[in-house]
C-alpha cells in the first residue's frame, strides 16, 4: 500500500496540463481586465464622431 501511496504522490504525468489550464486562464482573466476599459475608451470615441456628425450618440 505504500508503494502505491509513494507513486501516487510522485506521479506528474498531468501536471503539464494543468499548468497550461491555469496559465490560460490568467491570460483570460487579464485580457478582460484590459479590454474592458479599451472599449469604454472606443464607444466613447465612436460617440463623439456621431455627435460632431450630428447624430444621437448611443447610450
Amino acid at each position: 500500500m505504500w508503494e502505491k501511496t509513494k507513486h501516487f504522490a510522485v506521479n506528474e504525468d498531468g501536471q503539464g496540463m494543468t499548468e497550461y489550464g491555469l496559465i490560460l486562464a490568467l491570460v483570460a482573466v487579464v485580457a478582460a481586465a484590459a479590454l474592458t476599459p479599451l472599449g469604454t475608451a472606443i464607444k466613447a470615441k465612436f460617440n463623439d464622431v456621431v455627435t460632431h456628425l450630428g447624430g444621437t450618440p448611443a447610450p
